[in-house]
């Protein structure tokens, strides 16, 4: 731990934030151009005292929890996260631990309120850890599966008997997966949990061992794919994929051109939802064709 690198990095990174941009009054007694000591112990969930010691060179060494809440605080970038680890002596990851799969109520309530989008969240691992309905009617009732076996690249590689997802074309999608399992494995060296995965993997499918001993390290965070969907027909949707800053964890959105045939085709796919037995009413198949030619 370099304890005076530290102070001063975190003394300058905190003058650098205008209270403003955390909700803060500026008033007309700050002596400081950006936040006070105390203002970034109270983003942070930590004590005055122990922020005020670390910024003065004279604190103890700070726990993990303990910097990923100032790093919350002061807004810190990826890069200047690994920095502000490496100044206080500790791994940024537990090697052997796989982060919390818990997904952050802000994010779940995000989910909810993306109803004309598909929506998921996946991890490193690339288990899906949550899912919109929209999401569940495009690719298939992940509540029905064992947490397991929500994994994507289970999904791709350990079923080649079934079509996945209706996607004709998935070469982009297994290289973005297989990278994002690959970063996971220098950030976890030591899990078991991942050990096991890659096993699993290399011992079940050909293609799988093929990729993955390729090292091609290729991650698309925005491209487009066509999905057959049994019931509407295809549908061409573009996707976006966003991280979610501490957790390893990503958000995937499928989007459509507004007044296109996937367009309509997804409006159909939002009112016909995940039906129990994989059939399409006509009742709702006739209020979807309404709306596609209102």
């Amino acid at each position: 731990m370099d304890k005076h690198a530290l102070a001063a990095f975190l003394r300058s990174r905190r003058e650098q934030i205008p209270p403003e941009d955390v909700g803060l009054p500026r008033g007309s007694r700050r002596r400081t151009p950006g936040l006070r000591r105390e203002e970034v112990a109270q983003l942070a969930h930590i004590s005055t005292d122990h922020y005020s010691r670390l910024e003065q060179a004279r604190g103890r060494h700070p726990s993990r929890q303990v910097l990923l809440g100032i790093a919350r605080a002061l807004r810190l970038s990826d890069q200047e996260r690994s920095h502000l680890f490496s100044l206080a002596g500790e791994l940024e990851h537990d090697r052997g631990r796989l982060p919390s799969r818990e997904v952050a109520p802000s994010t779940a309530a995000l989910l909810d309120r993306l109803t004309d989008v598909p929506a998921l969240v996946v991890d490193d691992t690339c288990r899906v850890l949550a899912w919109n309905p929209l999401a569940a009617a495009l690719f298939e009732d992940f509540s029905a599966l064992r947490a397991a076996d929500r994994n994507v690249l289970r999904r791709l590689f350990l079923r080649p008997d079934r079509a996945v997802y209706g996607i004709t074309d998935h070469r982009r999608l297994v290289t973005t997966a297989v990278s994002y399992l690959r970063v996971a494995t220098t950030r976890y060296p030591d899990s078991a949990e991942l050990r096991a995965l890659i096993a699993e993997l290399l011992a079940g499918s050909a293609d799988f061992a093929r990729l993955w001993n390729s090292q091609e390290l290729r991650i698309e965070h925005h491209a487009r794919q066509v999905f057959q969907h049994p019931q509407v027909g295809p549908i061409e949707l573009d996707f976006d994929i966003l991280t979610v800053p501490d957790l390893d964890q990503q958000v995937i959105l499928f989007t459509a051109e507004p007044g296109s045939d996937s367009y309509q085709n997804l409006q159909l796919l939002k009112i016909i939802g995940t039906p129990a037995v994989g059939q399409v009413s006509s009742s709702q198949k006739g209020a979807a064709e309404s709306i596609g030619r209102a």
